[in-house]
């Protein structure tokens, strides 16, 4: 089987050669168009699912070794929700070579996030299973690159990576409150405290009110993590 100009078009904008074009076919294919001969991708998508999973969990694991479970846990669901997988399927363009009945068509389904994250998720098996984990985990780090580094750029931020923690365990963002200002008007000296809504706290002081925050946002993030072991 020849894949058609569009079906190679797109293949070079994911950066793989089919060596079983079918796979492709079936993955763009919507079970609006499906038949006995003509498989939609549904399969594909619940495949590809899992192999996006695991691919950003190790990711994730890889990039932040120092991140408990319950920062890497809404990094990762940022990661491979829907949405996610439907932005992606934009930048490479896959809405524009679905194969949609002519109900899907007419509503438009090329750009229903929905369609476009199933069908994406269904592209990432049919690389799985054209050419094995490793070839299909390169694709979707090359695919997903920037939003993996905003995610381990965003875990170096410690009020951020705080604020993760708290809503993983269904608390309320933290707050922080100045303790005192001393110093000059050139040389201030913030001290800060930083509380959870368990009532948990930490100060630290620095010579801006935001580096204070920082560091007393890592002091009870430290703290939170060293009480979850």
């Amino acid at each position: 089987m020849k894949l058609s100009a569009d079906l190679a078009g797109f293949s070079a904008r994911i950066g793989h050669q089919f060596r079983r074009p079918e796979l492709l076919l079936r993955a763009v294919t919507h079970s609006s168009l499906a038949s006995a001969t003509r498989p939609s991708n549904e399969r594909l998508e619940f495949l590809g699912d899992r192999v996006l999973g695991l691919t950003m969990a190790e990711a994730l694991f890889s990039a932040d070794r120092g991140a408990a479970e319950g920062l890497l846990a809404p990094r990762f669901n940022a990661l491979v929700r829907q949405e996610t997988c439907a932005d992606v399927a934009r930048e490479v363009g896959l809405g524009d070579v679905l194969k949609l009945g002519r109900s899907e068509m007419m509503t438009g389904g090329r750009r229903k996030e929905a369609l476009l994250g199933d069908a994406m998720e269904a592209v990432i098996a049919a690389v799985y299973l054209d050419a094995g984990f490793e070839t299909a985990r390169d694709m979707v780090l090359r695919l997903w690159g920037a939003r993996i580094a905003a995610a381990a750029e965003k875990a170096r931020d410690a009020k951020s990576a705080l604020q993760e923690w708290a809503q993983a365990r269904g608390m309320a963002p933290p707050v922080y409150a100045v303790l005192e200002r001393a110093g000059s008007d050139h040389e201030p000296l913030f001290t800060i405290e930083a509380r959870l809504e368990n009532d948990a706290t930490a100060t630290a002081q620095a010579g801006s009110k935001r580096a204070a925050e920082q560091a007393a946002a890592q002091a009870l993030l430290a703290r939170m993590e060293a009480g979850d072991d």
